[in-house]
């Protein structure tokens, strides 16, 4: 039987299933499998190793000069859905929908959404503000809990319940409602009542490490309600259980090719002021403080997914991955992927919780069927700083339409520019 060649976006697609059903194929075993499965098509090993290392399906041969296993997958960022979660709360419009182990879940519509159309506002599961802001909170003049800039002292503002000239607390809450919501989270990270929590903020700050300050709300957070009878810690457990993964270890290990070293010490050191903030103050008193907060006994399985290095760094991993651009952590923004041409855009309209709350406006027509996208990456650089901006974080490269576009394109200038410099090589009689 006579073998033809296949278009390069059929073989790609026709690949990427292959690896998604059969994760752990070498290069050979699925070139095998290829051509088992379409006996017609004429693909070279060659050709399938070149489109899989594009893919980020297999490591590069450089994986070799690392003492890595060439055979493993490069990694990507794994999740998995969260059954509890209600759409509905936010919109009747949308619907989570599961692609790929690859791909993950996304967002699509369920009826047609118009241009300009609010698809829905949420407000965030917990809060790590851009630094400026952070030092607003921490000087009083910004709602520790929404980050609402107060300006004028008013009778409306409210400090921390546990301040006093002793032991003082600089939040201050914008009214009633975020001093009491922000007992969800606060507590555990408030120098008057965990003063084992003043060195990881500060360290966290000091290095500019937006990530370990979201990591540290969100420890803080889950510890709380362990304490709690009402099931909040099932519910907040699924919220951060379906974001989005990829540990620092092995996204260093996606990075292996540029010549990028993760910086373990400063990791250990996180580590260490994290176990002193959450699990083990290093003062008898601290740590009577913290017990005062943790009554009740934590269970075994939520401190190994806590506070085991590993575990850590998982955790650092699902910040930075999921965190908005502001420092927020949205429960269904966090299910949003990305587009280089995004239909949707995020904004901070609400002039009250105006970094807090966010609006998700459609940026074009969207029709029933079809994927909400944002954009992780400037939209103004070009396919390759976009690319490489994603690739640091395993998404490996993307493939949407306008950088398609753009890399027919710049291979068409290249091939261009090659054929006028032969020209003018013949011409002077060089060629």
């Amino acid at each position: 039987m006579a073998r033809v060649a296949v278009a390069e976006e059929e073989l790609r697609a026709a690949l990427i299933t292959l690896k998604t059903e059969n994760p752990t194929l070498g290069v050979v075993k699925t070139h095998t499998l290829l051509l088992e499965a379409h006996p017609t098509w004429a693909v070279s090993e060659k050709r399938v190793r070149k489109i899989l290392q594009s893919e980020g399906l297999v490591a590069t041969e450089n994986a070799k000069d690392n003492g890595a296993d060439p055979s493993i997958a490069t990694p990507y960022p794994m999740s998995r859905l969260n059954k509890r979660l209600d759409v509905a709360k936010w919109s009747n419009k949308i619907k989570v929908h599961s692609f790929s182990p690859i791909k993950g879940k996304g967002l699509v519509a369920t009826e047609k959404i118009s241009e300009g159309e609010v698809v829905w506002r949420e407000d965030p599961f917990i809060l790590a503000p851009e630094w400026d802001m952070y030092d607003l909170q921490r000087s009083s003049m910004a709602c520790a809990f929404c980050s609402t800039p107060l300006g004028n002292h008013s009778s409306l503002h409210l400090p921390c319940s546990a301040s006093s000239p002793s032991t003082p607390c600089p939040a201050v809450f914008c009214k009633r409602l975020c001093r009491s919501q922000s007992e969800r989270v606060h507590p555990l990270l408030c120098p008057a009542r965990n003063p084992a929590s003043i060195a990881l903020l500060k360290f966290a700050r000091s290095v500019e490490w937006m990530a370990l300050h979201a990591l540290a709300q969100c420890t803080s957070r889950l510890l709380l309600s362990s304490q709690r009878d009402d099931g909040t810690l099932h519910e907040d457990l699924q919220v951060v259980q379906g974001l989005a993964e990829l540990g620092m270890e092995q996204r260093f290990r996606a990075l292996r090719d540029k010549s990028t070293e993760p910086d373990r010490e400063t990791w250990k050191k996180a580590h260490e002021l994290y176990l002193w903030t959450f699990k083990s103050p290093k003062s008898p008193g601290d740590q009577k403080k913290l017990a005062k907060i943790l009554k009740k006994p934590v269970p075994e399985s939520i401190q190994r997914d806590l506070f085991e290095y590993d575990a850590f760094l998982r955790g650092l991993g699902r910040m930075s991955l999921n965190l908005e651009a502001h420092g927020g952590l949205y429960t269904l923004h966090s299910h949003l992927n990305h587009a280089c041409m995004p239909n949707i855009s995020v904004r901070h309209f609400d002039r009250h919780d105006a970094l807090s709350r966010i609006t998700v406006v459609a940026r074009a027509e969207i029709e029933p069927g079809e994927e909400l996208l944002i954009t992780y990456v400037d939209p103004r650089s070009n396919y390759k700083e976009r690319r490489k901006r994603l690739l640091e974080w395993g998404f490996g490269p993307c493939r949407c339409e306008r950088c398609l576009v753009e890399e027919r394109e710049a291979k068409t200038s290249t091939e261009e520019s090659y054929e006028l410099a032969d020209e003018l090589r013949a011409g002077l009689g060089l060629a």
